[in-house]
């Protein structure tokens, strides 16, 4: 299976769902993006290794491993997006110590989180990519408002700190058949609702796998 490299392209702060952010992740040599809904404390961990000037007066968590493995000559040299199971994605860190490769297994957001402090590329898979990326159609009047809605996630760090899981209540869409899910799809994709239209590509993954 051929490897797609990814980009981040920033977080958005979720629109119906409490303490949950999506993370857009760009495919490098396409237009398709890969929405991931994360924690707010996975949230401010990209958010401050995406903004080099932030820096937090004491190590963050993701902040500790990276001095832990400097410490012991541990390299991650990437991170690859290897599964996606009814709507999960499972990532893998690849680590290099002494010229010996190891693989860890790891939630995607921990391993994004890493892969930027250790400036490691970013993959996942083509299947992967074609059963869950999607197209975001870009408005030619506001092209400043991906980067508006970023901002507002950097800008307000009263937001993060929780540790609410972003996979608990909120709307189901089991009930809805195949065709309106695709078009509630393209509405969320419209009104860049990034969350909610990673929840809803992740139930039309169940119905189809």
């Amino acid at each position: 299976m051929s490897l797609v490299k990814l980009s981040i392209k920033g977080i958005s702060y979720s629109q119906t769902q409490n303490g949950a952010y999506a993370l857009i992740l760009n495919e490098v040599d396409g237009e398709r993006k890969l929405p991931i809904v994360i924690g707010a404390f996975e949230a401010q961990s990209i958010a401050i290794a995406l903004e080099k000037e932030i820096k937090p007066p004491r190590p963050l968590t993701h902040d500790l491993f990276k001095n832990f493995a400097e410490r012991f000559d541990i390299v991650v040299k990437q991170v690859i997006i290897h599964k996606l199971v009814d709507g999960v994605f499972y990532s893998s860190i690849i680590c290099e110590r002494d010229k010996i490769e190891e693989i860890i297994d790891a939630r995607t957001s921990d391993a994004i989180a890493l892969a930027l402090r250790f400036n490691a590329p970013i993959f996942t898979y083509k299947n992967i990519l074609d059963k869950a990326g999607i197209y975001l159609k870009a408005n030619p009047l506001d092209p400043n408002k991906d980067s508006q809605e970023i901002d507002d996630v950097l800008s307000n760090p009263d937001t993060f700190g929780r540790e609410e899981e972003s996979n608990k209540s909120g709307e189901t869409y089991s009930k809805h058949s195949l065709q309106e899910l695709n078009e509630l799809l393209d509405q969320a994709v419209s009104h860049e609702d990034y969350e909610k239209a990673a929840k809803i590509r992740d139930e039309i993954s169940k119905r189809e796998s």
